[in-house]
């Protein structure tokens, strides 16, 4: 495992705690020195673990089989591209890399015949849950901006009734109920908001309401895609959308967007027609903003007051909670590498759903389906990756059959019966 290079970034792809359970695979587990130090794991932690400490980088990515990364490719576009440049040929790398945002990218990496495994692509079946980084990340990110809306405020979140009057309690309008949505309805919920919440998938209802809040119903249809997630629809659904949406923001004063596609530009669900009916002092916290942002006006990476409302833009929000955001991270990863990894060699099972679904660039060739796609390749087929199965009704050859003709000639002329009368 590498120290991470995208900056600012203070994860770490592998927790002390999870090297006794790879020892257990049966790898051997190498820690770049200091590489989980801003996530609060010091070097001597994976030491008491069984982790080998080494201090350069570049020995890392020539002995290792398996290299592990917070961050790879395109989802550290600076300093990702050195690292897919040193990889070699059947080395496995584990990140995330954010392959659908740049295919061609990932196509030219595949020219190194590394095996490279794109986290984010981790089907959403219930036996991969537990590998799910999109769904661990997007929790955290969730919990903190809500912490980072009720910092911004002029106001409380909760209700109080003291002697100096009573306070109303904020009202906090939260856009998509995925993971991040309803971890952001839960965390509003604890500190005494007023919540109601927004999705374009009518399923997420009855969760939204078990979590106290008000899911906002709106005539639009469904746009759920596979897998759970939403998927993108046209402009005229956005269009109707935002129409019926203005009057809900109008009343609220902390707006937390989570609306993203992957490989897509995040769509525009908050007009700045309605940041300006926004109560003054209003919060928007956009957790778009890296994929363009939800809300017309969010900046990536800054924070823009626009109408007497404060619209946050933050980037790699679980970065800001290192700690527990690397011990979910490393959890899901140490999960996926059980399926990877048997009697301590790795072994890419093509018939796995979950490796197949994962599995970016094999044998030279970009092979997942989407990244394809959005390439406009034709889609292959990994079964032409597969060994043939032996064929039972297969004959046996006889040992005679095996032997080279050099031994039959030699074994002829040694024998007493291919003597002459003369040598006799």
């Amino acid at each position: 495992m590498t120290k991470e290079t995208f900056p600012g970034e203070r994860r770490v792809a592998l927790v002390p705690a999870s090297v006794s359970a790879l020892k257990k695979l049966g790898a051997e587990v190498t820690v770049q020195s200091g590489a989980g130090v801003e996530a609060g794991f010091p070097d001597s932690d994976y030491e008491a673990a069984g982790a080998k400490l080494v201090e350069s980088r570049e020995n890392i990515l020539e002995t290792a089989d398996v290299l592990l990364q917070v961050r790879a490719a395109v989802a550290n576009p600076e300093h990702g591209s050195a690292d897919l440049a040193s990889l070699k040929p059947d080395q496995v790398l584990i990140a995330q890399c954010d392959p659908l945002s740049d295919p061609k990218q990932m196509q030219d990496a595949a020219t190194k015949k590394a095996v490279i495994f794109a986290l984010e692509l981790v089907p959403r079946i219930t036996r991969a849950q537990s590998m799910d980084v999109l769904s661990s990340m997007a929790t955290i990110a969730g919990y903190k901006a809500v912490l980072m809306a009720a910092s911004t405020s002029p106001q409380m979140f909760p209700m109080m009734m003291t002697a100096a009057g009573t306070l109303t309690p904020a009202r906090v309008f939260v856009l998509g109920a995925g993971v991040a949505g309803l971890q952001a309805i839960a965390t509003s919920k604890r500190m005494g908001a007023v919540v109601s919440a927004y999705d374009v998938r009518p399923a997420v209802k009855e969760q939204v309401q078990s979590l106290g809040a008000k899911f906002i119903e709106m005539d639009l249809g469904t746009a759920e895609g596979e897998g759970g997630y939403a998927k993108e629809m046209d402009e005229e659904f956005y269009r109707k959308q935002r129409e019926l949406m203005l009057k809900v923001i109008a009343d609220t004063d902390v707006v937390i967007t989570t609306a993203a596609i992957p490989g897509k530009k995040a769509p525009i669900l908050v007009t700045e027609e309605m940041v300006e009916a926004m109560p003054p002092g209003g919060v928007i916290v956009d957790l778009a903003a890296e994929r363009g942002g939800n809300c017309e006006l969010t900046k990536s990476g800054e924070t823009v007051v626009a109408h007497g409302v404060t619209i946050l833009g933050p980037e790699n929000v679980p970065s800001d909670i290192p700690r527990h955001a690397s011990q979910m991270f490393s959890n899901n990863v140490t999960t996926f590498l059980k399926s990877l990894i048997k009697d301590g060699a790795v072994n890419v099972d093509l018939d796995d759903e979950v490796i197949a679904g994962t599995l970016v660039t094999y044998k030279g060739e970009m092979v997942h389906p989407l990244c394809r796609k959005i390439a406009g390749l034709e889609e292959i087929s990994l079964d032409q990756f597969k060994a043939p199965e032996p064929d039972p009704y297969a004959p046996i050859p006889l040992a005679s059959d095996d032997e080279p003709e050099e031994s039959k000639t030699e074994s002829t002329e040694d024998s007493p019966e291919s003597k002459t009368d003369s040598e006799s």
